[in-house]
C-alpha cells in the first residue's frame, strides 16, 4: 500500500462500488482493494475484474483479503447478503477497522450485522444512502448511523463523501431510509401502471392532462418516462430495498402487505439482464 493513502475496501463491487472507486481514486489519496462473489464466476468474473483493473482497484481473491489492512471497509452487496457479509467479516476484521454498511436493509438486519461485526472489535457504521447514485457519486448524501458514525463521516467527508451522522444507535438511519422508500418506491410503482393502463387504452394525454391540473408542477409525461426507466434499471435492487422495508413494517407490528406489492411491481418491472 502506498505510504500515506487511506486504504480502503470494498466487499460488492457492483454499480455503487464501481462508481464510489472512481470518485475516490479520481480525488487521490486512497488505495482501494475489492472482493465481489461474482470474481469466480467463469462468465461475469472476468468483467468485474476487468472494471477493477480499469479504474486501478485491486481485486482480491476474497473478501478477508480485500480488507487486509484496510481502514474502511465498505459493504455494497445486495440486500439479502447483508448480514451474511457480516457475519463472515467477524472472522477477518481487525480492532479499530470501520465496516461501512451502505445497503438498503431493515434495522433489525443492520443491528444483527452490528452485532456480527463489533464482535470482532472493528466498528460498524450504517449507512443511509438517500438518493440515486448515478448522479452524484460519493456526493449523494448518505445518514450515518453507530457509535463511530461521527468518525466515519470526518475520515470520509475529507475524501469526497457527504456523510451526515444522525445516530449513535444502529437501525434509526435505516428506517428514516425505508420510509422514505415506502412513498418513493410506491409512487414509482404507481405512475409506471398508471401510465401503462393510459396508453393501452389510448388516454394518456387526458390522464396526463387531468394530473397536471392537480400537480401543476409536475410533467407528468416525463415523469411516467423516467419512472419506467429507473425500474426497468433497478427493479430488481429496488424490490430487494422494499421487501426490507416490509420486514421493518412487520417488526413494528404493521401490515406490510403494501410494501411487498410495491416489491413484486418492481419486480415485474424489472428488464431482464
Amino acid at each position: 500500500m502506498d505510504s500515506g493513502k487511506i486504504a480502503i475496501a470494498f466487499i460488492g463491487f457492483g454499480e455503487l462500488g464501481r462508481r464510489f472507486s472512481a470518485d475516490l481514486l479520481r480525488g487521490g489519496g486512497v488505495t482501494i482493494a475489492a472482493y465481489d462473489l461474482l470474481f469466480d464466476d467463469p462468465l461475469a468474473g472476468s468483467e468485474r475484474m476487468a472494471a477493477c483493473e480499469g479504474l486501478g482497484v485491486t481485486p482480491a481473491a476474497s473478501a478477508a483479503a480485500a480488507c487486509r489492512g484496510a481502514s474502511v471497509v465498505i459493504s455494497a452487496v445486495t440486500a439479502d447478503a447483508v448480514e451474511t457479509v457480516a457475519e463472515a467479516a467477524r472472522h477477518y476484521l481487525q480492532p479499530g477497522q470501520i465496516f461501512f454498511d451502505v445497503n438498503s436493509a431493515a434495522p433489525s438486519t443492520k443491528q444483527r450485522a452490528a452485532r456480527h461485526v463489533e464482535a470482532s472489535g472493528a466498528r460498524y457504521v450504517e449507512g443511509a444512502v438517500m438518493g440515486p447514485v448515478s448522479g452524484p457519486g460519493i456526493r449523494v448524501q448518505i445518514l450515518a448511523g453507530g457509535s463511530a458514525a461521527e468518525q466515519a463521516s470526518a475520515l470520509l467527508n475529507r475524501l469526497g463523501f457527504d456523510l451526515m451522522p444522525v445516530a449513535v444507535e444502529h437501525g434509526r438511519a435505516s428506517a428514516m431510509k425505508l420510509c422514505r422508500s415506502i412513498m418513493i418506491k410506491g409512487l414509482e410503482a404507481l405512475i409506471v401502471d398508471c401510465a401503462a393502463a393510459a396508453r393501452t387504452a389510448g388516454i394518456e394525454r387526458e390522464v396526463f392532462a387531468s394530473l397536471a391540473a392537480t400537480f401543476p408542477s409536475i410533467d407528468w409525461p416525463v415523469l411516467a418516462d423516467n419512472m419506467a426507466e429507473r425500474v426497468a434499471r433497478h427493479g430488481r435492487r429496488r424490490a430487494a430495498e422494499m421487501r426490507e422495508a416490509a420486514e421493518m413494517l412487520s417488526d413494528m407490528g404493521y401490515d406490510a402487505s403494501l410494501a411487498l406489492a410495491v416489491a413484486d411491481a418492481h419486480a415485474r418491472g424489472a428488464k431482464a439482464k
